[in-house]
């Protein structure tokens, strides 16, 4: 074995022998749109679109609230789409707003996220913007130090509120994305194109079969759901 572990600079972390493994608590899609509703009740509107954001593009929180910016979002060069990046493998992609017909394809985020749009200029897309804030400028819900415990704070306060399990975490919300999408019978090809799972260099050769499986993938969901409402499309 070599003196000097090759993997220290990974950012990788060991537990102690005999500690189980913590799992994050996975989100029903139920209880996603019970703290939506909450979060708007209590004012809270950026975080109940951030967690549909979560939801929908299976972004982790650093990003949601740290790396999404408005110009990402249907800009002027590309407005059928939005820009979303990974931090873990450094992956970026645009997503797809409208399918081959030009339906759209997340109508509850897309009204939510263009409403956001009309009154903010540039910058991060999610900010404090409850009434009850200290300060009258909406502040980012994420310091420069990638410090989250504000917002967990939030969140926490607002799984509480909607009477939700008290081990559930905005990180649930990523979580039942996956889970659904695997619910929803997606294809191997269709679960890695909307996680990323790909090496970067494989981006340029499977651009198209990739924006197609994001398309579909996408219509099964909300399918499954209708059904699962007993709503007609």
């Amino acid at each position: 074995m070599p003196s000097v572990n090759p993997s220290s600079k990974m950012g990788l972390k060991t537990r102690a022998p005999g500690k189980p493994v913590r799992e994050t608590p996975t989100a029903t899609w139920d209880e996603l749109v019970a703290f939506r509703a909450k979060a708007n009740e209590l004012g809270y509107r950026s975080v109940a679109t951030a967690a549909l954001v979560a939801w929908e593009w299976l972004q982790r929180e650093e990003h949601v609230f740290g790396a999404l910016e408005i110009s990402h979002y249907r800009p002027k060069e590309r407005p059928n789409g939005v820009r979303i990046v990974h931090p873990k493998n450094g992956e970026e992609a645009w997503w797809p707003l409208f399918d081959e017909t030009g339906e759209t394809l997340f109508p509850e985020l897309m009204a939510e996220l263009d409403a956001i749009k009309q009154t903010t200029v540039s910058g991060l897309v999610f900010r404090r913007d409850h009434s009850h804030r200290r300060s009258p400028t909406p502040l980012p819900r994420i310091t420069a130090k990638q410090d989250l415990r504000y917002r967990r704070g939030v969140v926490k306060k607002i799984v509480r509120a909607a009477d939700l399990r008290e081990e559930l975490s905005f990180t649930s919300f990523r979580h039942g994305g996956f889970t659904e999408r695997a619910d929803s019978d997606l294809a191997d090809a269709e679960l890695r194109a909307a996680g990323r799972h790909c090496a970067s260099r494989q981006l340029p050769t499977y651009a198209k079969r990739t924006r197609k499986q994001l398309i579909s993938g996408t219509k099964k969901r909300r399918e499954k759901r209708t059904k699962a409402a007993g709503l007609s499309e």
